[in-house]
């Protein structure tokens, strides 16, 4: 598993969440992207890692999006604590 080269952001709550849900399931970046591509969401590699680097703002189609992928409630996107 790769590790993080920058430092997390302040720009949303859910990204670093989203990210460690998403390498819990063993989901690649590049799959987790091409999903959400899939279900209609227009976004590329860089605004993805941005997104998981709390570096910009998550739109609601994003949040819902990754929680549908991951199988979780948005709202646990936003409430678990995943300190490391």
């Amino acid at each position: 598993m790769k590790l993080r080269k920058k430092e997390y952001g302040d720009c949303n709550l859910v990204g670093k969440n989203i990210e460690k849900l998403r390498k819990e399931k063993g989901i690649k970046q590049k799959d987790f992207i091409s999903k959400m591509q899939t279900m209609g969401l227009d976004i590329n590699p860089t605004s993805y890692s941005k997104l998981e680097g709390q570096l910009r703002l998550a739109t609601d189609k994003e949040v819902f999006f990754a929680a549908k992928i991951l199988e979780v409630s948005t709202d646990s996107l936003f409430s678990m604590n995943f300190e490391e």
